[in-house]
């Protein structure tokens, strides 16, 4: 798996359009969280819930699943229960994406392997805002404490 920080730096920094499945539409939802970090960092965010489907999450249409989408992503972000993702796996070689990412408590080996298989990076048990924040200086974003009391950024 791409666990190691040279390849997650690599797939955050290449990967631009984040379709993200099972993402809820309620703001307190651990995947609301982390797209809604995910956008303000300048990422596309495509949400893909049947649930929502032609409804706008975080002002971005929603879609039933990943083959409705009209344009190409990058990475596929799955906030789904473990034994949920290869189907979904296979959607994201089938339409071309180049990053199959399973969020903290996701683990599907079969899925990691049809992705690599396919020539995709993939990540397992990892969440997609945690790591941006660690590579890239979020950490102190909210929900997160740093335990620094300042109004000064650390350099």
């Amino acid at each position: 798996m791409h666990n190691d920080l040279h390849a997650l730096r690599r797939i955050l920094k290449s990967c631009p359009t984040i379709a993200v499945v099972g993402l809820s539409a309620e703001w307190h939802r651990p995947s609301y969280f982390a797209a809604k970090y995910m956008q303000s960092h300048g990422f596309k965010i495509v949400p893909v819930n049947p649930r929502y489907a032609g409804q706008a999450i975080l002002g971005e249409t929603c879609y039933a699943s990943l083959s409705d989408i009209p344009f190409k992503v990058d990475m596929v972000d799955v906030f789904r229960r473990s034994e949920d993702v290869l189907p979904i796996a296979q959607q994201a070689v089938h339409i071309g994406a180049r990053c199959l990412w399973q969020q903290l408590g996701v683990t599907n080996p079969e899925a990691d392997a049809l992705a690599r298989q396919a020539g995709m990076d993939s990540v397992s048990n990892r969440c997609v805002k945690i790591e941006h924040a660690r590579l890239f200086g979020g950490l102190n974003w909210v929900g997160v404490n740093t335990g620094v009391i300042s109004a000064r950024r650390l350099v």
